[in-house]
């Protein structure tokens, strides 16, 4: 049996966001502990016992929350889709893997333990699988979640259910190389999987579209870089689709599309950023 380890340290969070007091996973401890972006660090912040998890071998190879299981020779992608678009008033989770998944409920407590609301959720069969739907917002706002550090520990706490509920998902997940039983048999190339592009959405913004090779803290990696250079983030969608992140954000810089020369900047930041990580290695 398998156990994620637990990162020590204190949770980096941006001014005004509470984060401490809740249960947290190993994957986003690790990812936001050390960032060079001069976030300040909360040492007061520190991570309860329980937070480690321990991730059990699969009896059959589609063990899911609910108890059920099915068998089948090709595992498949596993997908996490978070969308700020579908909804005025919510945050859209969506998760597939193929066929595997249960009711999730182990991962919708982990979202409420979050301080999140789960408003409705429910499930669609399609050609690619089941899809396990959920509506959140913030507890204590009523309102869709905005901050891009509480968006990737939604991102990395499903994660997290799927690698302790589904092992088997570990070889299709990037994090499966550092929290799963078992890592990716091959590895992306960021400078080859690396795709920036960046069109006129309307009159007053621009979509940009990133896909690359995912890592922990990637979500809010991304949002800093593109705040860096003073562009505003209206909204996005940020898919986890095996090794692959994709992004799309719509953006704009002073309520306008952003320029040809605008748009070479952001692009050559992408890049250069996403070649060289910006979270240091923490110990385990």
């Amino acid at each position: 049996m398998a156990v994620l380890a637990m990162a020590s340290g204190s949770l980096r969070s941006s001014p005004g966001v509470k984060l401490g007091g809740l249960g947290l996973p190993s994957l986003w401890c690790y990812s936001l502990r050390r960032f060079r972006s001069g976030v300040a660090i909360s040492s007061k912040t520190r991570l309860p016992s329980y937070v480690a998890v321990r991730t059990p071998r699969a009896a059959y190879p589609t063990a899911v929350e609910d108890g059920c299981s099915s068998e089948t020779d090709r595992i498949p992608t596993p997908k996490v889709i978070i969308d700020q678009d579908s909804d005025p008033y919510a945050t859209i989770v969506e998760i597939t893997f193929g066929d595997r998944l249960g009711t999730l409920l182990d991962t919708m407590n982990s979202l409420k333990n979050l301080g999140l609301h789960v408003v409705k959720a429910n499930v669609y069969l399609d050609s690619s699988g089941k899809h396990n739907r959920f509506a959140i917002t913030n507890r204590y706002t009523g309102r869709k979640i905005d901050d891009p550090e509480l968006l990737e520990m939604i991102r990395l706490t499903i994660i997290n259910n799927m690698l302790q509920y589904h092992p088997e998902s570990s070889s299709q997940l990037a994090m499966g190389a550092t929290f799963g039983v078992e890592p990716p048999e091959q590895k992306v190339d960021v400078d080859i999987a690396t795709r920036i592009n960046i069109y006129d959405d309307g009159p007053n913004r621009s979509l940009l579209m990133v896909e690359t090779a995912d890592r922990p803290g990637l979500l809010v990696d991304l949002v800093k870089i593109i705040t860096d250079i003073n562009i505003t983030v209206q909204s996005g969608e940020f898919d986890t689709e095996g090794l692959l992140a994709k992004a799309k954000f719509h953006v704009s810089y002073r309520n306008k599309p952003i320029g040809m020369s605008l748009q070479q900047v952001l692009s050559n930041s992408l890049r250069y950023f996403l070649r060289r990580p910006t979270t240091e290695e923490a110990s385990f």
